[in-house]
């Protein structure tokens, strides 16, 4: 079953998360989280970058879809150029 608390909102929006929580999630100073709001609804979803092995095989499937696609290193750059408001 969920562990549940109650918090206040603070003046400048701040939250706290209560300590029973942030034990059983194992969250640490610094964490991140996705904020959805819907209706009267607000959820904190705990995001955290992947392990490197996790990103290089990312990297490496987006390699594989780019060249599939037919993209270039060029194109990428292009596009970065572009929407940096720059041109080539």
């Amino acid at each position: 079953m969920a562990n549940v608390s109650t918090t206040k909102m603070s003046s400048k929006g701040q939250v706290v998360i209560p300590e029973n929580i942030r034990k059983q999630l194992n969250l640490k100073a610094g964490a991140q989280f996705v904020v959805v709001g819907e209706k009267d609804v607000v959820i904190l979803k705990n995001i955290a970058p992947p392990s490197l092995d996790k990103f290089r095989a990312l990297i490496a499937e987006a390699r594989k879809k780019g060249k599939q696609a037919g993209i270039k290193k060029s194109d990428i750059s292009d596009a970065i150029l572009k929407a940096r408001g720059k041109r080539k």
